[in-house]
């Protein structure tokens, strides 16, 4: 898949698993496939009533655990991605937003299994090389910009700011047990590929950055004006 002028490494595939398999890969065990395959069909197992969760290797933990937190907000993120993905936009950065999509459930069954490893560290390159190539369509921030402007581009900040959040969720996870480096990479990654797409969303609409009006520019635009 190319988007906009970003590559993707020699053999390396768009996934097309169906989403609700996306965590299982080729080195899981078929009790694994079994059990996925169970949760798929059976939504309500009440087995969660206790206020605890099954993870990908059988173990239950409490739902407030570190663990689930992350797990939580990763999809909260993938979910207001899907939200944001309603919107009118180029192909290029749909086609980007999905598979960022897939990636966020490969992270996600990655939390839910500890010690495994589903996000690659190709995927934190696809979105350094995202990041370059659309930010380089824009002109230089001269202040800061509102979370504003069109819809899409205002749902993009929405996404941003959970990856934020989620981001936070694993660094606070990753200091009681220890994760792979692309989890956070790839958070951090995201939040800011997210602040860019929101302003070339704001710009595919026709529209601009919506300033903040802080007092350096004020004084800026009364001083032109004398």
């Amino acid at each position: 898949m190319t988007i906009h002028g970003v590559g993707r490494a020699s053999g390396q595939s768009l996934i097309t698993s169906p989403p609700g398999f996306s965590i299982i890969s080729t080195h899981c065990a078929c009790a694994h496939l079994t059990t996925m395959a169970n949760r798929l069909s059976q939504i309500a197992t009440r087995t969660g009533d206790n206020g605890t969760t099954g993870l990908g290797d059988n173990t239950r933990v409490s739902k407030d655990s570190l663990r689930v937190h992350a797990m939580g907000d990763v999809d909260e993120l993938n979910s207001n991605i899907g939200v944001l993905l309603c919107e009118d936009m180029s192909q290029d950065v749909r086609e980007l937003l999905v598979e960022v999509q897939h990636q966020l459930f490969n992270l996600g069954g990655e939390l839910s299994i500890p010690g495994f490893e589903l996000l690659k560290p190709e995927a934190v390159a696809l979105l350094d090389d995202a990041l370059e190539t659309y930010n380089a369509q824009l002109p230089r921030l001269a202040e800061f910009i509102l979370p504003a402007g069109s819809r899409a581009a205002s749902l993009a900040h929405v996404c941003r700011t959970v990856a934020r959040r989620a981001e936070r969720a694993v660094v606070a996870l990753d200091k009681v047990e220890t994760l792979k480096e692309s989890p956070r990479q790839y958070l951090n990654r995201l939040s800011d590929l997210l602040f860019v797409l929101s302003r070339v969303l704001n710009r595919m609409n026709g529209g601009d950055d919506v300033y903040w009006k802080s007092e350096r520019m004020v004084r800026m635009a009364q001083e032109d004006q004398e």
